[in-house]
């Protein structure tokens, strides 16, 4: 009863919007945080909900007992493990090498230590007419998840 939970997500996540998963910074400046981490079970408002996700920006250093990380195509399995990327128009480029590539792998270790008790990683169903959601990048994703020992639930 007393256990709070919410979802997060890379502010870089613009193809969950196809999910119900808005982290435009326009969208998310309208958003008070602070009752999103404080409302009570029932407000729609507040991380209870599971209607809106906190970003790597709202909840750096904040924790909730339970997380949903909501995952993305700006965060690649590869052979070589992740490779970090970028949103440009359409299609989506591997980050430059560097303090972008960092900032974007910083992301995701933000969002994957958020959760004091239980996490649940949400690794979107991709579409293969949809260049922007790849289905097989999504499942390189869940596979490379499960290959860290992450375990699938129905």
């Amino acid at each position: 009863g007393t256990r709070r939970s919410g979802l997060v997500a890379s502010s870089g996540a613009m193809r969950l919007r196809y999910y119900g998963i808005e982290v435009a910074a326009d969208f998310r400046k309208a958003i008070d945080y602070s009752k999103w981490f404080t409302g009570v079970r029932g407000d729609i408002h507040s991380s209870f909900a599971h209607e809106i996700a906190a970003t790597e920006f709202e909840c750096q250093g904040l924790e909730l007992d339970r997380v949903g990380v909501c995952w993305c195509w700006d965060m690649l399995a590869t052979a070589g493990g992740v490779t970090p990327r970028t949103l440009k128009g359409m299609k989506w480029q591997a980050a430059k090498p560097g303090r972008p590539q960092d900032f974007i792998i910083n992301k995701y270790r933000v969002l994957l230590t958020r959760a004091r008790e239980g996490m649940v990683i949400w690794v979107p169903q991709g579409s293969d007419k949809d260049g922007s959601r790849p289905a097989l990048e999504v499942d390189r994703i869940a596979a490379y998840l499960k290959a860290c020992g992450v375990r699938t639930i129905s």
